[in-house]
C-alpha cells in the first residue's frame, strides 16, 4: 500500500488521491490494517519534520505520537472529511505541534543561562552526527521560518509544490520562489563563494 501512495514530492496523481481517500475512509471505520498503513506511510515524514526543527528525538517522537492520536480521534469522531487533502491536513497538524513545541522550548530557556538553551536543543547528541549533517542543520538555522517550512515540507515531508501551496494557502509560484531562494541561501552558507563562481 505504501508504494502505491508515496508521491516522492511530485503532484499527486488522481489514482493515488483515490487510493489515499479509500485508506483514510477505512481507517475512519476502525480497520486496524488501514490505520497501520497510514502510520507506516506518514510516521517517518512527521518525525523527520519535528526532528529537523527541534533537534530532540524524544520530543520528535512525542509529537509524532501526538499527531497520530489527533488524526485517529478526528477520524473516529468524523471531525475530518476526506476531500483529497488528507496529507495537507496531516502536515498542518504537524507544523502546529512543532511550532507550539518550539515556542515552549524558548519559554523554558533562561536568557541568562545559554547552557540550558544548548542542552534543550539537543546539541549534546549532535556530536555523534556526521559533520555534513551538523553543517546542514546549522545552515537551516539561518533561514527564516517561512523559508525553512517550505524546505522541511518539501524534503522531510516529501510534499509536492502544489500540495505545499494548498497547505500554506499561497500561490504555487510563491512557494517555488521561496524554495529556490531558500536553496540558494543554504548553498551560500554551505559553499561560500559558490554563487560567485556560477556561470
Amino acid at each position: 500500500m505504501e508504494a502505491a501512495l508515496t508521491t516522492r514530492g511530485e503532484p499527486t496523481p488522481p489514482e493515488r488521491v483515490d487510493a489515499l481517500a479509500a485508506l483514510v475512509a477505512r481507517a475512519a471505520r476502525g480497520e486496524e490494517r488501514a490505520w497501520e498503513d497510514l502510520v507506516r506511510l506518514y510516521a517517518r515524514r512527521v518525525y523527520a519534520m519535528a526532528q529537523s526543527r527541534l533537534r530532540r528525538p524524544d520530543l520528535a517522537e512525542e509529537i509524532t505520537q501526538s499527531v497520530f492520536v489527533t488524526v485517529a480521534t478526528k477520524l473516529k469522531d468524523q471531525q475530518y472529511t476526506e476531500l483529497g487533502r488528507f496529507e495537507s491536513w496531516l502536515f498542518r497538524v504537524t507544523m502546529n505541534r512543532v511550532r507550539d513545541s518550539a515556542r515552549a522550548l524558548k519559554r523554558q530557556a533562561s536568557p541568562l543561562d545559554p547552557g540550558i538553551v544548548e542542552s534543550m536543543a539537543g546539541r549534546d547528541d549532535e556530536a555523534a552526527e556526521p559533520a555534513d549533517t551538523r553543517a546542514l542543520r546549522a545552515a537551516l538555522e539561518t533561514l527564516n521560518d517561512a523559508d525553512r517550512e517550505v524546505i522541511e515540507l518539501r524534503h522531510h515531508g516529501r510534499m509536492g509544490f502544489k500540495d505545499i501551496a494548498d497547505l500554506l494557502g499561497e500561490p504555487v509560484g510563491t512557494v517555488l520562489a521561496r524554495h529556490h531562494r531558500a536553496l540558494r541561501k543554504l548553498r551560500a552558507v554551505l559553499e561560500p563563494g559558490a554563487e560567485e563562481n556560477r556561470p
